[in-house]
């Protein structure tokens, strides 16, 4: 007797996919495109570089029609480079000095026009990438020691803190160990060899130099927290840092299609010095503000934005419960939470689609199978944010990589729990279909796959787990979800910021694995325990 058990599966996968498609055809900020045309706008995922683009950003808005498309948090310099070139985003604040040395592998100069005028040329004759005018200040590197070891050690310059460097614990972000214009050329240039080198997201560097954990640290000359924590900034006696001067990076596709992009953003020219940005930065890193509030205040300073008696700040951590801030932020929690789901929901349906069908293949094949899945295995040993990153040269930034990312990370759970539930399924089952004829094909699709649907669904369900969890890292290439205030937060060490993201995603983690238990419970075979 034919087992009904296979429709009953086809017509659950059909449905998860009708949900999956209505998620992804939902409208979100990836597809309402005014008429009028759509600029977006991108960071690196440290706090100034994301309030330089939303200052862009609201006074784009304020002096044009363009619809705005915010992608703010981008994992570093290369993922924000690698996005612009490729035409995923149209502009983001970069740094000169980090576009000579870092991006263009040159020496550093210690001449800020000099530098200025050479990241202009390479840029555009390489990239058609343009460096508009500067903001009017420079955010350099530098390095700091605590007040206590400088007065112990009388540590003035770089050059006095060589010969004790190897008694000392220094915190650096990861970024600055690897560039050249950080770590390894201060290793070159000053012989510096500490004892231990630890690496830092760049607000926790403070908190642990505040607590004596490390000694040492990389700072940035307009960070607020220097007014706050008591480090001693040493002088680079031997130039050693290339001038950092800010300024907007965009394609020159975009200054063609909106000309009137370089007029608005050149209103900024020569705006903001480094006591302004220390003072707003401060208001994001230690007084717990939001970038759109900071950036808000800053356009009316510089009389660039109206001022409007409807808008209100929002109140800092300090002054609202947890539930609170989550009810201030409910609508952007839920569009989160929606782009979340979207992305899990996608990545899971396309590695059902794939995985299933290729493990009833393998059963098949056995001679193939498992050195196939071993192959499909080595996906689960790359580090998820080094597989998001090298998506973005091949399909930019975005929802797309983010989902075939998320889909290779949820392959091997399904195929391998697949092929091991088909081949394993009862023997004795198995043995009488064969006596009463059955063909191997019928055997599989009648008899093995039907007593594999448990094993199966574990798979799926382990899948999707894995896929709720590691998609919060999707919002370092821009496709947004739970992961943005996580990583946001983590940034400005906001703890209500990151709980919003993290305690949702595990929520919406737990929920999956239920949901997907009930139709493991719905599908079993009857009598099957």
């Amino acid at each position: 007797m034919r087992s009904r058990v296979p429709l009953r599966v086809l017509s659950a996968i059909a449905l998860l996919g009708f949900f999956c498609f209505s998620l992804s055809a939902q409208p979100d900020r990836e597809t309402q495109i005014s008429e009028t045309g759509r600029i977006v706008i991108g960071s690196k995922n440290f706090a100034e570089n994301r309030l330089l683009a939303e200052i862009f950003a609201q006074l784009i808005e304020d002096r044009t029609d363009l619809e705005v498309e915010r992608r703010l948090g981008l994992a570093g310099t290369q993922v924000a480079f690698e996005a612009l070139r490729n035409g995923a985003i149209d502009l983001y604040p970069e740094y000169t000095g980090t576009g000579l040395v870092s991006l263009l592998e040159e020496p550093p100069q210690g001449d800020s026009t000099a530098t200025l005028n050479q990241v202009r040329r390479q840029f555009l004759n390489r990239w058609d990438l343009w460096w508009l005018a500067p903001l009017g200040f420079e955010n350099a590197y530098e390095i700091a020691v605590r007040r206590d070891l400088a007065e112990e050690f009388g540590l003035r310059t770089l050059t006095d803190l060589v010969p004790v460097a190897p008694q000392m614990r220094a915190g650096f972000g990861y970024e600055f160990k690897e560039r050249p214009d950080g770590l390894p050329g201060l290793e070159k240039t000053y012989g510096l060899r500490f004892r231990q080198v630890q690496a830092l997201q760049q607000g926790l560097k403070y908190q642990a130099a505040g607590a004596g954990e490390v000694d040492v640290l990389d700072v940035y000359t307009t960070d607020g927290r220097l007014l706050v924590y008591d480090l001693v900034v040493l002088e680079d006696d031997r130039d050693f840092f290339p001038p950092y001067e800010a300024a907007a990076l965009v394609r020159g596709g975009a200054l063609q299609e909106y000309p009137e992009l370089g007029s608005i953003l050149g209103l900024l020219s020569g705006a903001l010095d480094e006591d302004t940005m220390r003072s707003l930065n401060l208001r994001l890193q230690e007084n717990g503000e939001e970038e759109p509030d900071v950036a808000r205040d800053a356009l009316k300073a510089l009389g660039l934005l109206a001022a409007s008696d409807t808008e209100t700040e929002s109140p800092t951590p300090d002054q609202e419960s947890f539930l609170a801030y989550l009810w201030r932020q409910r609508e952007a929690l839920a569009q989160r939470t929606w782009e979340h789901l979207s992305l899990s929901g996608i990545a899971l349906l396309l590695a059902i689609l794939v995985a299933v069908p290729l493990g009833l293949l393998l059963e098949r094949r056995r001679k193939v199978a498992e050195a196939v899945i071993r192959l499909v295995g080595i996906t689960q040993t790359l580090p998820s944010i080094a597989l998001l990153a090298f998506m973005i040269p091949l399909l930019g930034v975005g929802s797309v990589p983010a989902i075939v990312a998320l889909w290779i990370y949820s392959l091997f759970p399904i195929l391998r729990n697949t092929y091991t539930g088909v081949r394993d399924a009862d023997p004795r089952a198995v043995q009488s279909a064969a006596a009463l004829g059955m063909t191997p094909g019928q055997i599989l699709s009648q008899i093995r796959f039907p007593l594999a649907i448990p094993i199966i669904l574990a798979g799926v369900r382990t899948a999707a787990v894995i896929v709720v969890g590691t998609a919060t890292l999707a919002a370092f290439i821009g496709a947004g979800g739970l992961g943005e205030p996580i990583v946001t937060g983590l940034q400005l060490v906001n703890t209500q910021m990151i709980l919003s993201g993290a305690l949702p995603a595990a929520a919406l983690a737990i929920a999956v694995d239920l949901g997907l238990g009930l139709l493991e419970k719905r599908l079993r075979p009857k009598g099957l325990t």
